[in-house]
């Protein structure tokens, strides 16, 4: 399913690399204006080696070193180019762009590949990774925006993991968000990413793994019984018509919410047109509630998983796409840092009770629960 009557106005930057423009509404924008910078070459697809101990491949970007880090406002390389800033949106005002990073984790290049499994495994990083920006204005926030800008968004990622699934050699499209200097991020502009891997990362391959079992022992879908759990319990956060929103019940995060749609939906192009709709309300209420936890902007990682691209077998039958977002502020000055055990062993020790969790998040979004197992919402 193709986004519904948002098509972009497509661009090529200086270097090569491609620029879309997304507008609200899904209106026709106006001619794309022309980058006329002078860039360098486009570096090579970095190198991924085979960590034989786990399993997991190891993306190594060593041209990712020089990329911009945290530049004055004047000199941000996603707000519109004017001549003092020649960036890398070469137009005076802008809704939404997607465009290829200029620093790539993964790609330029796509070329499907077999990769390699034993000790030494070393294999071209091919695939794809690019930016999304969310807006022209510098200071601003994807929360502090309207509904119909996250709507946009949400056609951007429905769009952009149509094309990327296309290409040859892309395996999974995973959207995300990192906001905040406690994330890392190294752009204070609003934004998100898309990496197209080449293959399936370790997350989803496990989640995969487990998906399968629940099947073979049960005949069930896993992610219809978590659902049908969570929404007896009192972790709810918010329920819609098509989406539920709620702390998980062994959240790893001080701040951890997930988002689910009710039916199975595998990726962002299966979205109704209904759905895409309540997706951006709901999103978007849950990124102000975000921003009311605390006195301060919270910190976050909006991480979008989506079924890998292929057949059934690889999982698209059952894997249901859904949001998990969490942040590692355990108190209003205080953050949680993976230390030896979440880091070293993988083990999480919760510094915050989900139920807890849950009845803030409620709170900061202005909603009301009559009680545990209630369907019945309504704003404070």
């Amino acid at each position: 399913m193709c986004p519904s009557g948002y098509q972009p106005a497509e661009a090529t930057m200086a270097d090569g690399r491609e620029l879309l423009y997304f507008f609200d509404g899904g209106a026709t924008g106006p001619v794309p204006a022309v980058d006329e910078r002078e860039l360098p070459e486009r570096p090579p697809s970095s190198e991924l080696r085979f960590d034989p101990l786990l399993g997991e491949w190891i993306a190594f970007a060593a041209h990712r070193q020089s990329r911009t880090h945290l530049p004055p406002a004047d000199q941000c390389p996603l707000c519109p180019t004017s001549e003092e800033n020649p960036s890398e949106i070469p137009a005076e005002q802008y809704d939404v762009v997607v465009f290829e990073n200029r620093f790539p984790s993964f790609g330029p290049d796509q070329q499907a590949q077999q990769l390699g499994t034993h000790l030494g495994s070393v294999d071209p990083a091919h695939g794809r990774c690019e930016v999304v920006t969310f807006g022209a204005d510098h200071t601003s926030s994807l929360s502090g925006m309207s509904t119909e800008r996250v709507r946009t968004v949400v056609e951007a990622w429905a769009h952009r993991t149509a094309a990327l699934t296309a290409m040859d050699g892309i395996v999974q499209v995973f959207p995300f968000e990192n906001r905040g200097a406690d994330i890392g991020v190294t752009l204070h502009h609003p934004h998100g990413q898309i990496y197209a891997y080449p293959y399936v990362p370790a997350r989803v391959a496990a989640q995969l793994r487990r998906l399968r079992t629940h099947r073979e022992q049960t005949g069930r879908n896993l992610f219809e019984d978590i659902l049908e759990f969570e929404r007896a319990g009192e972790r709810v956060v918010h329920q819609g018509e098509h989406f539920t929103l709620f702390v998980p019940f062994a959240a790893r995060m001080p701040v951890e919410v997930h988002l689910v749609p009710h039916r199975h939906v595998a990726d962002f192009t299966e979205l109704t047109e209904p759905e895409r709709a309540e997706l951006a309300e709901i999103y978007h209420r849950l990124l102000r509630g975000m921003d009311n936890l605390y006195t301060t902007d919270t910190p976050y990682i909006a991480a979008w998983y989506q079924a890998p691209a292929g057949a059934d077998d690889d999982g698209r039958a059952d894997y249901r796409l859904h949001l998990q977002l969490t942040s590692p502020r355990r108190a209003e000055h205080k953050l949680k840092y993976l230390a030896g055990s979440e880091a070293a062993m993988g083990a999480f020790i919760g510094d915050v009770m989900p139920e807890a969790a849950a009845h803030a998040l409620r709170e900061a979004m202005g909603i009301e629960i009559a009680a545990a197992g209630d369907e019945s919402y309504s704003e404070a």
